[in-house]
């Protein structure tokens, strides 16, 4: 069998104007890169495209035939370049990048090297660029003279843009991420897969990304904590410089909202006495946090589209714009394409905050994750009460037992695991909270969740047989048979205790989902209620709005 013909080695570099220079027999005392390049005993050069401004073809001839006595082997094909200022970037890269795609690259038979040492720092980082981009496939060679030696040919190092091959690099690449991940669960150890995945997700866009962010969740799901660690993530790693500015867009009401938001000048209404420069403007550079975003008016959500979209904005009664350049993350316990369907919601500005879309689970979907959040919150409670707090073995499988139950509904998610923590730290006799303790809490949290005090709405989760009587009418009620009563009691139960129409599917049907390819919860249940004439408005127990 034939042997693989050897690959050609062909070096791209650009003539030094300055360390290339030399005349008459002198010049061979000094150290040229280029010269040098071709006299390292351990790299032979076949080819070499020297690259010249073209005012410097007599140095570049020189170099030819200086290179023809050190090394016969080498063909060196001097191209003059179309630049007049090496130093202007865009000129640089533009010549460059022409030369580069017109070039007849051959990997298969030939190893390429770009040449670094010379060309002024913008051609070197033009180079850099065109081999990182894989637009040359090669990789990049530096050479280095020896400090006591200027005549010799010095040495030479081979650098392989492709990261993945420096196993440090990669490592300590991965212990970043993992520290991020880390950091945006509060340090927290979950193993609820399907929320690992999506903080993963989150670390990613966040570093990466200063589109807006859309975090989306029943109420209590974390979502302001976590909008406000993906900040200091960001802060951390230099992605941005400016505050943190939150806002409840539940809190705004009236002329107030504009306001708030967008500032206001001395005079522009009754009781403005002085300027105003407004949440926008005060989140230049850094992240400005909307919870509730579905609750702005339809004049707020107008101004906002325009500040995402041009950076400008008008303060109430003001005629110059201003600029702010913040990233927006936004929150809300709604569908809001429900919203939009409804006319409460501007179709162009969910287009514009729905490019990264992360939406939380609630509590009692993540099983898994209670145990790591209890150890979590006993923390909390021992820093806030400034005592430790703990929970006996017996105590602490007695609620975990209870936490992780169909029983426990966790209706204001981490907000009530919070309550019920602080509640058990208050009452722990030593800061040890014993079996005694956790069963008044486990009473507590039961009588809570039935009577729906952490529910708002009409609707009480009342027994079985009432709640299917007073959704459909008691006369209605009894036409049914029992199997199909039982039933949609129990999805009555569920639907009455969460916030939207999605939520409700994905706990109504958390088995099945798992087993399928494509999902689509909320259109099942809405054809199960259909069944028997009901709506998710007739059910959800918040009026009308089939919100979250």
């Amino acid at each position: 069998m034939a042997k693989n013909k050897a690959k050609q080695t062909v070096v791209l570099g650009m003539l030094g104007t300055t360390l290339d220079t030399g005349q008459g027999p002198q010049r061979w005392s000094k150290w040229r890169p280029t010269v040098a390049l071709c006299q390292q005993e351990d790299l032979v050069v076949h080819r070499l495209e020297l690259l010249h401004p073209p005012g410097a073809t007599g140095l570049a001839s020189t170099l030819v035939g200086d290179i023809r006595q050190v090394s016969p082997e080498t063909t060196v094909r001097a191209t003059p370049m179309a630049i007049r200022n090496p130093w202007d970037l865009e000129e640089t890269y533009g010549a460059l990048f022409d030369y580069v795609r017109a070039y007849p690259f051959n990997p298969e038979e030939e190893d390429y090297l770009v040449h670094i040492t010379t060309g002024t720092h913008i051609a070197q980082i033009c180079m850099f660029l065109l081999v990182e981009s894989r637009l040359i496939p090669g990789r990049l060679v530096q050479l280095s003279p020896e400090k006591r030696d200027g005549s010799s040919a010095g040495t030479h190092t081979l650098i392989d843009l492709d990261l993945s091959r420096y196993d440090t690099l990669a490592a300590r690449f991965r212990q970043e991420q993992r520290e991020g991940l880390s950091f945006l669960k509060s340090g927290i150890d979950t193993h609820n897969a399907a929320f690992n995945r999506l903080i993963e997700r989150i670390e990613q866009v966040a570093t990466n990304s200063r589109a807006p962010l859309l975090i989306t969740g029943p109420t209590g799901a974390g979502k302001s904590q976590l909008a406000r660690r993906i900040y200091t993530l960001k802060k951390t790693r230099g992605a941005v410089s400016g505050p943190f500015v939150d806002l409840n867009c539940a809190t705004l009401r009236g002329d107030g909202a504009m306001s708030a938001l967008f500032g206001h000048v001395k005079g522009s209404f009754t009781g403005a006495l002085q300027d105003r420069p407004g949440l926008l403007r005060q989140a230049h550079g850094g992240v400005l946090f909307l919870d509730e975003i579905g609750e702005l008016g339809a004049d707020e959500q107008a101004m906002l589209l325009r500040a995402l979209e041009d950076k400008r904005f008008l303060p109430v009664g003001s005629d110059k714009e201003v600029e702010s350049d913040f990233q927006l993350i936004a929150g809300t316990n709604r569908d809001l394409r429900d919203e939009v369907d409804r006319g409460r919601f501007r179709e162009d500005l969910l287009a514009r905050i729905n490019l990264w879309t992360f939406q939380l689970p609630a509590l009692r979907e993540r099983p898994e994750d209670i145990a790591p959040n209890l150890l979590y919150e006993l923390d909390r409670a021992s820093e806030a009460m400034g005592t430790r707090i703990t929970l006996n073995k017996e105590a602490q499988e007695r609620f975990l037992r209870f936490a992780t139950s169909p029983d426990a509904r966790w209706a204001g998610n981490f907000r009530d695991l919070n309550a019920a923590v602080l509640r058990m730290a208050t009452l722990a006799p030593g800061g040890r909270i014993t079996r005694d303790v956790v069963d008044e809490e486990l009473e507590r949290l039961r009588a809570q969740w039935r009577t729906g005090s952490t529910r708002p709405g009409p609707l009480r989760a009342t027994g079985s047989a009432d709640r299917v009587a007073e959704v459909m009418g008691a006369e209605l009620a009894q036409e049914l048979d029992r199997f199909d009563r039982v039933q949609l009691a129990d999805v009555l139960g569920v639907c009455q205790g969460v916030r939207s129409l999605s939520e409700a599917g994905r706990v109504l049907f958390a088995q099945s989902r798992a087993r399928k390819a494509s999902v689509n919860d909320a259109d099942r249940l809405k054809k199960y209620l259909a069944r028997f004439g009901l709506t998710w408005a007739d059910v959800s127990g918040h009026g009308t709005t089939a919100t979250e």
